[in-house]
C-alpha cells in the first residue's frame, strides 16, 4: 500500500503537563523505567511503514529530547523541533522542518507524545484509511453517559452520537499543509489537526482506536507499578549514647554509635524504600560527612525519603522490619515504634510491621556488641 511512498510521523511533545502536578513534563516521566515519550515513539520506530520521525518539544526540553533519543537508539528521528506558543504552532514548525529535510514525504501521522500505549495495529489502520481518503483519525466509542452543559442547567445527550478522539491522526501532507496555511490566514485555532483540516473543507474518516491508547494527563492516568526493596544496617553499641529505635527512645545502658541519632531501624527502612524506587541509598542522600546530619533525628530523614517518593509519584504499600538484638528486649516498645513509623510515612499502622529477634547469643549481636536491622518495603505508582 505504501510502496514507493514516504510516511513521516510527528510526535507532539511540547506540552508542560501542568495538570500532572510535576516539575517535569509528563512526557518525560517514566513508566516501567522508560520515559513516556520514548514509549510513544517506539511503535513508530519499529514499523517498516514509517520512514521518518520528527519530534516537537518545548524550547527548554529540546536538548533533553535529543539526549533521550540518542540514549534509546531511535534511528528514524530526523530532528527535534522547538515548539511554539500553541500546539498548532508546534506541529506547523515540525511540518516546515519536514518539508525542508524530507520534501518527498507524502503522508503525515501526528501523534501525542503523552500516548505511550499506541499499537501498531491502530497506526496501520489510520495509515490505510488515510491512503484511501486523505485524512483519518483514531477514535473510540464513549463509555460513560454524556451531558451537554448549558448555563446553569444541563441536558442528557445520546452517547452513540459521540466518539472520543485519539491519535495518531493521518493526513496527505499537501492537504494538511494547505489546511494549516488557511487556518493562519483566517486566524483560526483548532483543537487538533483534524479540526484544522475540517476548517479548510476537508473530510475526516474515522477508524477504530483502542481504549488502552490513553493520554497521560493526570497522576491517575499512570499505570500501576509495584516495586519491592530491602534494606540492612548495623550500628555498634556504645556508652553515653541514647538508644533510639523506630523514633522511640528505649531505656538502656548503651546507645548506638553514628553520625545521626543512629536509629538502625529507620536507616534500614530508608534503604528499603529508596532501593524500591531505584534511588540509591541513605549514604547517597544523607552522607555521614555532612555536618547538617550530625545528631539529627532519623525520623526527619525518613520523612524526607517519603517526600522524595511522593515527588516521583510513588506511594508506600507496606513495610516489614526485623530488629536483631540480644538486649534489650524490645517487645514492650514495638507498638510505639509502629505508631511512630506509620505517622512519619503517613500510612495506616496496619501497613507497618516491626518485629524483634535475637541470634541466640551468636555473632556480634549475640555478644551485645551492636544491633542489626533488616527491612523490606513495597511501593506502588
Amino acid at each position: 500500500m505504501f510502496e514507493g511512498r514516504r510516511v513521516a510521523a510527528i510526535i507532539a511533545a511540547g506540552g508542560r503537563g501542568s495538570r500532572m502536578g510535576s516539575d517535569l513534563p509528563k512526557q518525560f516521566l517514566k513508566i516501567g523505567g522508560q520515559p513516556v515519550l520514548i514509549r510513544a515513539m517506539r511503535t513508530f520506530e519499529n514499523m517498516d511503514a514509517i520512514d521518518h520521525i520528527f519530534v516537537v518539544a518545548g524550547e527548554d526540553y529540546v536538548q533533553m529530547c535529543e539526549e533521550l533519543i540518542r540514549d534509546y537508539g531511535l534511528a528514524k528521528v530526523e530532528s527535534v523541533v522547538a515548539g511554539g506558543r500553541q500546539r498548532q504552532d508546534s506541529v506547523y514548525n515540525a511540518l516546515q522542518e519536514m518539508n525542508q529535510k524530507k520534501p518527498g514525504v507524502e503522508y503525515v501521522l501526528i501523534h501525542d507524545g503523552a500516548r505511550p500505549f499506541i499499537s501498531e495495529e491502530v497506526v496501520r489502520n489510520v495509515l490505510r484509511e488515510t491512503a484511501k481518503t486523505g485524512a483519518a483519525i483514531a477514535c473510540v466509542a464513549m463509555k460513560n453517559s454524556v451531558r451537554k452543559l448549558g448555563g446553569e442547567s444541563s441536558e442528557s445527550v445520546d452517547r452513540k452520537d459521540y466518539v472520543s478522539v485519539q491519535t495518531p491522526q493521518g493526513f496527505r501532507k499537501s492537504l494538511l499543509i494547505d489546511a494549516y496555511e488557511k487556518a493562519y490566514d483566517d486566524s483560526f485555532c483548532g483543537t487538533d489537526d483534524a479540526a484544522i483540516v475540517e476548517h479548510a473543507g476537508g473530510q475526516i474518516a474515522i477508524v477504530d482506536g483502542e481504549y488502552q491508547n490513553i493520554k497521560i494527563t493526570t497522576r491517575e492516568d499512570l499505570p500501576m507499578e509495584n516495586r519491592i526493596g530491602t534494606g540492612f544496617d548495623v550500628h555498634r553499641l556504645a556508652e553515653g549514647r541514647k538508644l533510639i529505635l523506630g523514633g522511640v527512645e528505649i531505656p538502656f545502658e548503651k546507645g548506638l554509635e553514628g553520625h545521626s541519632d543512629a536509629d538502625v531501624l529507620v536507616h534500614a527502612l530508608m534503604d528499603a524504600l529508596l532501593g524500591a524506587a531505584g534511588m540509591g541509598d541513605i549514604g547517597l542522600h544523607f552522607p555521614d560527612t555532612d555536618p547538617a546530619y550530625e545528631g539529627i533525628s532519623s525520623m526527619l530523614l525518613l520523612a524526607d525519603v517519603r517526600r522524595k517518593l511522593e515527588d516521583a509519584f510513588y506511594r508506600i504499600g507496606n513495610v516489614d522490619v526485623t530488629v536483631i538484638a540480644q538486649r534489650p528486649k524490645l517487645r514492650p516498645w514495638t507498638e510505639a515504634m509502629r505508631d511512630a513509623v506509620a505517622e512519619c510515612l503517613d500510612i495506616d499502622r496496619s501497613r507497618v510491621s516491626i518485629k524483634a529477634t535475637t541470634t541466640e547469643k551468636l555473632g556480634f549481636t549475640g555478644r551485645e556488641e551492636g544491633i542489626a536491622c533488616q527491612a523490606a518495603a513495597s511501593i506502588y505508582r
